[in-house]
């Protein structure tokens, strides 16, 4: 059985959690230095990329003080090698039937992804009680979340997807809602650049967002 407090106290430590696309392993350290120096501890790593694994594995290694998670799981294989890598925790952007299975036996904390009040309570049953909301802004936003706070009171997010530094603390506003993920902290021509200057100072305008 999934334990919902684990993946609680990873979300709780910033409330925003830099969702990352690495495509330059070199990179990936001195990135998620500037990100924690900067106030957000918690970062994810997409499995979007061939460098993604390998920067996980830096990272773990490297930046103990950073909690660095995988995205972007979507396949059994993905889980493995994560976990594996060094992940402290695995994001999905949805959840059919095969992947739920997988994540209910993995031991690290799982963010199994949902869109619909139907997949919230499919994944509450194998009891999953934190999920990602995913993609917020096109599947109603804030306002889609605060409708089902009634209903699922039980439920918390981290809704991602079209959230920026304008309408977050919309999100963060609502009492289902433990942290958002957000690409917006780390821009692909600052990274480009190495610019991890830029980079700490978005991360911690991120991190004041709920202060």
């Amino acid at each position: 059985m999934p334990d919902a407090t684990d993946s609680l106290a990873i979300l709780s430590r910033a409330p925003v959690i830099p969702v990352l696309t690495i495509h330059d392993f070199e990179l990936a350290v001195p990135l998620a230095r500037a990100l924690c120096d900067g106030g957000l501890p918690v970062i994810e790593v997409t499995l979007r990329t061939r460098a993604a694994l390998a920067a996980i594995a830096a990272i773990a290694v490297e930046v103990p003080d950073c909690i660095v998670g995988a995205g972007t799981v979507v396949r059994h294989v993905d889980a493995a090698f994560a976990i594996d890598s060094g992940a402290k925790f695995l994001v999905s952007p949805g959840t059919d039937t095969v992947l739920a299975e997988t994540f209910t036996e993995i031991e690290i904390p799982v963010l199994p992804g949902c869109s619909t009040v139907s997949e919230a309570m499919v994944l509450s049953d194998l009891g999953f009680e934190v999920l990602k909301f995913f993609p917020a802004e096109a599947c109603g936003g804030a306002a889609w979340l605060k409708a089902v706070a009634a209903p699922l009171p039980h439920i918390r997010f981290c809704p991602t997807g079209g959230i920026h530094v304008g309408n977050a603390p919309d999100y963060l506003a609502l009492p289902n809602v433990v942290s958002v993920g957000g690409s917006w902290v780390v821009p692909q021509d600052a990274l480009a650049a190495k610019d991890f200057k830029r980079i700490k100072a978005l991360a911690r305008e991120a991190a004041d967002l709920r202060a």
